[in-house]
C-alpha cells in the first residue's frame, strides 16, 4: 500500500561555514585530484554564496555584485588589481527580503540597490515572513569607501545619475527624483513626495545624459508616444520631433547633445481602443455577401514607401530630428530592435536574424545612403549579455556559437571587424563587466563542479581568476559527476539536447531508479554546469545531489527553450496550442526506460513552473512511464476554458486526469506572481475526486520561487523523502 501524507513535517536547517579557497581556474583544476571528498548533502551543495547582477564603474577600477548566501542577501564590491571582495552590507538573516537593481556611479564611489520584492498586481509587496507590519520595497545606497547603507525612498527600479548624486524612480506614470546623499535624503523625510515634473501620458524609461543634467524619457499616449527631455538646470520639457508615431528607446550621443530613438507608425483606426470592426466577415458566411474590402491604412500601418521602422536622431536644443536608417518594405528581420545604444559614431542593437539573436551595428550618419546593419556577433549561436568597454570601442558579449550547451565570452569592435573569443573550455562564462581602464574583464563564471563565481581576467584574454566566493567544505566539489550531453529524437523527428548525470559508483548491468528534470520558462536552457539564474543554479545542484544518492538523472532541454535557435524556440503547436514539447519529455522518458542501468518501474520526474506543468503532464499522460513526480508551482489548466473540445484544454495536464495514477508532491507559494495559486487549488480538487495520491506543501505569503533559503531546504528534503518512498523503496 502506498503511504499517505497525514501532516506536513517541517524540517529544520543547520548553518555551515566556508573554508577559503582561491586561485585561477587552472590552479584549481590542478589541485582538484588532492581535494578530499566531503559528504554530499543538500545543505552542503547549496552552501556557497551565489553572486548576481555584476556591475562595473565606467571611470574607476571597481566592480560590485549582489550575493545570496543561504538566504542572506548582501552587496559586495572589489577593486583592481587584487579584486578582493569587500561586503558593503551586513545582513546575517534569511529574512526573505530581496536585493535587486544594483547600480554603480561612474566614479565607483556609490552603489544603489533595491530592498524588497516587486509588488504583485494589487500592489502588495511580498511578505514571506508574514510580518504584521507588512513589507516594503525601497531604494538604498552605500558608499564603497565604507559606512552604513541608507534608505533613499520607497519604490523600486532606480536610475542612478552618472555622477552618483541622484536617482530617478517612476511611480504612477510620473518620474520622481531623489538625492543620494544621506544628509539630503534625511532632510527630505516627511516632505511631500512630488514628481520632478508633470507630463501628460505614462512616462517611463528615464535615461540620464552623460553629464547628469538632462533626463530623456518615453511618454506613452495610447495611439502614439514621444521622446521627452527634461532639463534639470533650466527646468522644462522638450519633445523631440513630435508627430503621430510611436517613438521609444532613447539613447544619448556620447557628447550629450543628441538622442537616437526608434520610430514606428502610430495606431491605425482599426487598432485603436473603442473602435469596432476588427473582425471581418468570413467568406461564404452568406452566399450573397462577400468579404469586405477595407481601405489601406485602416487596419495596417506603414510609413510612406511601405517600411515599418525607422531610426532617428534629434537635437535636444532644437528638438529637430531626422531619419538616419529605415527598414526595407516587407522586412521581417529588423522589426523588433532591442536595446538601442549610441556608442561612438554608431548605434548597436539586438535583432534576431537567421534563427539567432545577434548584436548589430549601424553608423549614425543622417542623410547618407541606407547602410546595411553589420552583424557584430556572427556564428550559429545565441549572443546575449552584452556590455561595453568604458571608451565605447568594444562590445563584450556571451555566446554559445562554438559550444552549444555552455556560454563563453567574446569581444569585437563597435565599428565592426573580426571578433575574438576570450574564454573557452569546459567553464561557463556570462555577464561581462568592464571597469574603468578597460584593462580588466569581470564575469560570472561556473563549471560542472564549481558554482557560479565572480572571476576576472585580462581584457585580452587568459585564464580567469575566481575572486568570489571562497569554496571548501561543506561544498562537495570532488563528489560531482561530469554531466554528459545526450541527443534524443522526439516522435515527430525533432532532435533536442539533454544532460545525463550517472552516479559515480554505477556498475555495468546494475539497475537504478531514474529521475527526469524539466526546466521552467519555457525560454530557458540548462547547461553542462552550474547555471547563471538562481533557481536553475539550485536545480543543477540538486540534480548532482540526486546522482550522488544513486539516481540516474536526465535534464531535458525540450523545444521552446533558448540556446538552439528561433526555429527550435518557436516550434509549432507548443504550449496551449497542442503541447508539442511534451513529445520531448516522452522521448526522454523512453530513453530512460531503454537505458541498460535504469529500473523501468522506478522513474520519477520533477520541475518548477513550466517544469511543473511538464511534470503534471508526465504523471497524467504517462503514469505507465513515470512512477512519481514533484510539481513545484506548475500550470495545470491552460487558459480559461474547461470545454473538453478546446485545444487549450486538451493541451493541459488535467485533460488526462482519468489516466493519472502516479503519486505527486505539490509545492506552491500562495503569493505566486507567475503562476496563479488557483492552479494548485484546482488540481487538488481533481486529484481528490479521482483518488490520486498527493502530498502538499503550501507556503503562505511566498512567491513563485521561494524567497527563503530554509523553505528551499524543506522543499528539497521533502522531494528527497518523497522519491525515496516511491522510487528507492518501491
Amino acid at each position: 500500500m502506498r503511504p499517505r501524507l497525514r501532516t506536513t513535517t517541517i524540517l529544520l536547517t543547520s548553518l555551515v561555514l566556508l573554508v577559503p579557497s582561491t586561485g585561477t581556474l587552472a590552479q584549481r583544476r590542478a589541485a582538484a585530484p588532492s581535494t578530499p571528498a566531503v559528504p554530499f548533502t543538500i545543505e552542503g551543495v547549496l552552501a556557497p554564496a551565489y553572486p548576481y547582477e555584476l556591475v562595473a564603474a565606467r571611470k574607476a577600477e571597481r566592480i560590485a555584485w549582489l550575493s545570496w548566501e543561504r538566504g542572506r542577501r548582501n552587496v559586495f564590491t572589489a577593486a583592481a588589481p587584487d579584486f578582493a571582495p569587500v561586503p558593503m552590507t551586513g545582513n546575517t538573516r534569511d529574512d526573505g527580503v530581496d536585493l535587486t537593481d544594483l547600480h554603480i556611479s561612474d566614479d565607483g564611489r556609490v552603489l544603489v540597490f533595491v530592498r524588497g520584492h516587486a509588488p504583485n498586481s494589487t500592489g502588495w509587496v511580498a511578505n514571506v515572513r508574514s510580518a504584521p507590519t507588512g513589507a516594503e520595497r525601497s531604494v538604498w545606497a552605500v558608499r564603497t569607501d565604507g559606512g552604513e547603507p541608507w534608505r533613499i525612498t520607497a519604490g523600486g527600479s532606480p536610475t542612478l545619475s552618472p555622477d552618483g548624486r541622484w536617482v530617478l524612480v517612476v511611480r504612477e506614470g510620473q518620474i520622481h527624483r531623489y538625492p543620494v546623499d544621506p544628509v539630503e535624503a534625511r532632510l527630505r523625510e516627511g516632505m511631500p513626495d512630488e514628481p520632478l515634473f508633470l507630463a501628460w501620458g505614462r512616462n517611463s524609461g528615464p535615461v540620464w545624459s552623460p553629464d547628469s543634467r538632462y533626463i530623456a524619457f518615453t511618454t506613452y499616449r495610447d495611439d502614439h508616444s514621444y521622446i521627452g527631455v527634461y532639463d534639470t538646470a533650466v527646468p522644462g520639457v522638450n519633445y523631440l520631433a513630435p508627430g503621430v508615431d510611436r517613438d521609444t528607446g532613447p539613447s544619448w550621443s556620447p557628447d550629450g547633445t543628441r538622442i537616437a530613438f526608434v520610430r514606428r507608425p502610430g495606431q491605425a483606426f482599426g487598432q485603436q481602443s473603442g473602435i469596432s470592426g476588427g473582425r471581418r466577415m468570413r467568406p461564404g458566411m452568406f452566399e450573397e455577401e462577400e468579404e469586405e474590402t477595407l481601405p489601406d491604412g485602416l487596419n495596417q500601418t506603414a510609413f510612406p514607401g511601405g517600411h515599418s521602422l525607422e531610426l532617428w536622431t534629434a537635437d535636444i536644443a532644437t528638438g529637430h530630428g531626422q531619419t538616419f536608417w529605415r527598414t526595407e518594405p516587407g522586412d521581417t528581420v529588423f522589426t523588433a530592435i532591442r536595446g538601442l545604444l549610441w556608442v561612438g559614431e554608431h548605434v548597436v542593437f539586438q535583432v534576431e536574424k537567421d534563427d539567432w539573436r545577434h548584436w548589430f551595428s549601424l553608423p549614425v550618419e543622417p542623410g547618407r545612403r541606407r547602410a546595411e546593419p553589420e552583424d557584430l556577433t556572427p556564428g550559429q549561436g545565441l549572443a546575449e549579455f552584452m556590455n561595453l568597454s568604458p571608451d565605447g570601442e568594444w562590445i563584450y558579449y556571451t555566446s554559445n556559437a562554438d559550444d552549444i550547451d555552455r556560454r563563453h565570452l567574446y569581444r569585437t569592435r563597435v565599428r565592426g571587424g573580426r571578433n575574438k573569443q576570450i574564454t573557452r573550455g569546459e567553464e561557463i562564462e556570462t555577464y561581462p563587466a568592464v571597469p574603468g581602464s578597460g584593462d580588466w574583464l569581470a564575469m560570472l563564471s561556473a563549471a560542472w563542479d564549481r558554482p557560479l563565481s565572480v572571476a576576472v581576467v585580462d581584457a585580452d584574454g587568459g585564464d580567469p581568476r575566481v575572486v568570489f566566493p571562497s569554496l571548501g567544505p561543506p561544498f562537495p566539489a570532488a563528489s560531482h559527476v561530469v554531466p554528459q550531453n545526450v541527443m534524443l529524437t522526439a516522435e515527430d523527428g525533432l532532435e533536442f539536447h539533454n544532460q545525463l548525470f550517472l552516479p559515480a559508483d554505477l556498475k555495468a548491468g546494475e539497475k537504478r531508479p531514474a529521475i527526469l528534470f524539466t526546466h521552467g520558462g519555457p525560454q530557458r536552457q540548462m547547461l553542462l554546469g552550474y547555471h547563471y539564474r538562481h533557481f536553475y543554479h539550485m536545480a543543477y545542484a540538486i540534480n548532482q545531489y540526486l546522482a550522488s544518492q544513486g539516481y540516474i538523472v536526465i535534464s531535458v532541454n525540450y523545444r521552446s527553450g533558448i540556446g538552439y535557435g528561433r526555429t527550435f524556440r518557436n516550434a509549432p503547436d507548443r504550449g496551449s496550442r497542442g503541447n508539442s514539447e511534451y513529445q520531448d519529455v516522452q522521448a526522454a522518458g523512453r530513453f530512460l526506460k531503454s537505458h541498460a542501468n535504469v529500473d523501468t518501474t522506478r522513474i520519477g520526474l520533477w520541475g518548477l513552473s513550466y517544469g511543473g506543468l511538464l511534470t503534471a503532464q508526465g504523471l497524467a499522460r504517462n503514469s505507465d512511464i513515470f512512477s512519481a513526480g514533484v510539481d513545484l508551482a506548475g500550470v495545470h489548466l491552460w487558459g480559461s476554458s474547461i470545454d473538453s473540445a478546446s485545444v487549450s484544454y486538451q493541451s493541459s495536464p488535467i485533460a488526462a486526469i482519468d489516466t493519472w495514477t502516479s503519486p505527486v508532491l505539490l509545492i506552491h507559494g500562495d503569493d505566486d506572481r507567475n503562476v496563479e495559486f488557483s492552479q494548485t487549488t484546482g488540481l487538488v480538487q481533481l486529484l481528490r475526486a479521482h483518488g490520486v495520491h498527493y502530498e502538499l506543501i503550501v507556503y503562505p505569503d511566498d512567491v513563485h520561487d521561494s524567497l527563503l533559503y530554509e523553505r528551499w531546504v524543506i522543499s528539497f528534503r521533502a522531494m528527497e523523502d518523497f522519491f525515496r518512498r516511491f522510487l528507492l523503496e518501491k
